[in-house]
């Protein structure tokens, strides 16, 4: 299991530490000036859209080699050794059929400025809508770019064709990013740039962390990690103000925690949080790692369920799924960290549903 783990982070961060030694961000710096990767003002908001393109009509992409037995399921964490405090943030870019989701460069922004690691998992369909920002996070060594599903659909409810479109289309989309990138002058004036690009993406993330035993088995059978998470910040919900978030993960981080957020608009006050949170988390000898890294690093702590914080809390996302089906509207983008207090309960019951 160690070999397989081993070579899984290497694919999924190519540009490991022999590369990152030869100047591994060279692509970046040769397609994308310093002021063209900022952040633009009101980049973040998403919009309705119901003629925004889906996934190009050409065949699937091959999968991967299925996973062993060992790595099969969701992964929630990672049993570091003792003294190894790494954990791995991640940030959410999933994208529904009828809207055009944000991109939230604030956070992007401060990850860069701070050196830190992470995983971004982006919705096919997201890398479709935001070519130019997916061809700059692709190139950049601090990030790693994982699987989201196509359209962010429960792939518990839906049928076979479907569940395998979800899963296989955003490899499709990730190797048109790639592609894109290698007919650039930038490349083709030095081919070598483009061997610092992962391959292929070898994580997945289930859309609203809802699986069942055919949707994970599905999943793991294309070669890919199932990866869930032991702490979520619960940014969707706006209530949550970023000193809330703050306070959360100072209390429940520990190492080899993968860390929930978003990066798609759908985060309220991530930015803000991530600005405070980062440099306490540094201070109380944390690092930041990609998840294929963190993985890498130790034993992953698997569950042959999928949820957010306990057991069967994301069953009801059947139910609303159905529902959005009914009537032709959507839900919010994941799960809501749950809460006592009776405003924010309120809100998490009506706003499953949004326009």
């Amino acid at each position: 299991m160690r070999r397989f783990l081993l070579a899984i982070a290497s694919l999924s961060t190519l540009a490991g530490s022999a590369a990152r030694a030869d100047d591994a961000s060279a692509l970046q710096k040769a397609c994308f000036a310093p002021d063209v990767l900022k952040v633009k003002a009101g980049e973040w908001h998403a919009a309705r859209n119901t003629s925004a393109p889906t996934a190009t009509q050409t065949p699937l992409p091959e999968a991967g080699a299925p996973l062993p037995s060992t790595l099969r399921g969701s992964i929630r964490s990672v049993q570091l050794p003792p003294g190894d405090n790494a954990i791995a943030l991640t940030f959410d870019l999933c994208e529904r059929t009828a809207s055009v989701s944000g991109y939230d460069g604030r956070i992007i922004d401060i990850l860069r400025s701070e050196g830190v690691r992470a995983t971004l998992f982006a919705g096919g369909k997201w890398l479709e809508t935001h070519p130019e920002r997916a061809a700059q996070l692709v190139s950049d060594p601090l990030f790693e770019v994982a699987n989201h599903s196509q359209t962010h659909r429960n792939l518990r409810i839906i049928d076979a064709t479907a569940r395998n479109d979800e899963i296989h289309s955003p490899t499709r989309a990730y190797e048109a990013v790639r592609a894109n990138l290698a007919t650039r002058q930038c490349v083709t004036s030095n081919p070598n740039l483009l061997t610092t690009l992962a391959p292929r993406m070898t994580l997945f993330r289930f859309p609203f962390g809802a699986c069942d035993p055919t949707s994970l088995a599905a999943v793991n059978d294309a070669g890919l990690l199932a990866i869930q998470w032991d702490l979520s910040t619960g940014d969707p919900d706006p209530h949550v103000s970023a000193d809330a978030m703050v306070r959360s993960l100072m209390t429940r981080v520990k190492p080899g925690s993968i860390v929930l957020a978003h990066a798609n608009g759908r985060g309220w006050h991530t930015a803000d949080a991530m600005k405070k949170a980062i440099p306490l988390l540094r201070a109380k000898g944390f690092t930041f790692v990609t998840v294929s890294e963190l993985i890498a690093r130790g034993k992953p702590v698997i569950s042959q369920r999928c949820y957010d914080g306990k057991p069967g809390d994301t069953d009801r996302y059947d139910k609303l799924s159905r529902i959005a089906k009914s009537t032709g509207r959507k839900h919010a983008a994941e799960p809501v960290k749950s809460s006592s207090n009776r405003k924010k309960a309120k809100w998490q019951r009506t706003a499953r549903l949004v326009d």
